[in-house]
């Protein structure tokens, strides 16, 4: 028996094989067994609260109220977040607040607008 591959979206092991590709029963991604036997670009991949993919650039919104440490300053919710900057540890996002400043937010405080 053969091993087949974690999922390169969610790295679920229970993919499985239908014709020609992959399928993940969790998330639903499929992917052609050529592109399992490619190298597969690890670089730095952060998705927000619902999920979505985020990359450099993106705006997003926050979804919960996050107190700045250090400060009484509150970021709210439904606050916009322009122009994001993806790094790697517990706080991926690199940011600008309009109103607080630079700061770093964790992905699964906001959601792609």
């Amino acid at each position: 028996m053969s091993e087949l591959p974690a999922c390169p979206e969610c790295s679920s092991p229970y993919a499985y094989e239908d014709g020609i590709q992959y399928v993940c029963p969790e998330c639903g991604h499929e992917w052609s067994r050529e592109t399992t036997d490619e190298s597969v670009d690890d670089g730095l991949r952060v998705r927000d609260a619902n999920g979505n993919p985020l990359a450099d650039g993106d705006t997003v919104t926050v979804i919960k109220d996050l107190k700045v440490k250090g400060s009484s300053q509150v970021v709210k919710v439904g606050t916009r977040v322009k122009n994001i900057r993806l790094v790697e540890g517990d706080h991926d996002i690199d940011c600008k607040v309009e109103g607080v400043g630079p700061m770093k937010l964790k992905s699964q405080f906001v959601k792609k607008a």
